[in-house]
């Protein structure tokens, strides 16, 4: 083979890969354009804190009928009073019916990595100070938000909507234990 056919060989498999190359490309556009627009928006019910309670639950019932009145701070039996009282919210039951569904809930974050500026987890929380200034919550009461792309500019109890798919996962955190996890496809302040 002679010089100038061994460089029309090498001429061909170069502009066939460059057609396969763009024909892949434009492929992959076509595809990635195809499952936009046949995706559909997805839509997140706005729920309430009170719905991830289940009704048939009262964290009161077995403390009921003690007189707390007549107990002191030193008193061994108040250390076991909230011992008990701590299972029993880190306990707390959660709502089956929410597990997989898309939801929108408003609370305070409580963040959980703060690497510099940017946050891809916290803790979602129903009123202001729980688990930083307050103890914890029940765990039905605290949610476990991922996001998968960093969050820039928010601090501990900045008020917020997340949207996402929850799931019911319980998890123990430093801040306190979640009964709930959502996945995060928007945080809006």
């Amino acid at each position: 083979m002679t010089a100038a056919t061994a460089w029309h060989v090498r001429r061909r498999w170069l502009v066939t890969l460059v057609l396969i190359a763009m024909l892949v490309s434009v492929g992959f556009g076509v595809h990635q354009v195809m499952q936009k627009t046949t995706e559909r928006p997805q839509v997140f019910e706005e729920i309430r804190w009170y719905e991830l309670v289940p009704k048939e639950w009262d964290p009161t019932k077995r403390f009921r009928g003690l007189k707390l009145d007549a107990m002191r701070d030193s008193d061994p039996r108040t250390e076991r009073l909230l011992l008990d009282m701590r299972a029993t919210w880190d306990n707390a039951p959660t709502v089956g019916a929410m597990d997989g569904a898309a939801v929108k809930l408003a609370g305070y974050v409580v963040p959980l990595d703060g690497r510099g500026r940017e946050m891809r987890e916290f803790l979602l929380v129903p009123y202001f100070g729980a688990c930083v200034h307050s103890p914890p919550p029940p765990a039905n009461q605290i949610v476990h938000v991922t996001t998968l792309r960093p969050l820039q500019g928010l601090r501990t109890m900045d008020a917020v909507w997340v949207s996402g798919t929850m799931n019911t996962a319980r998890q123990n955190s430093i801040m306190g234990v979640s009964g709930y996890r959502i996945d995060a496809e928007s945080v809006e302040r």
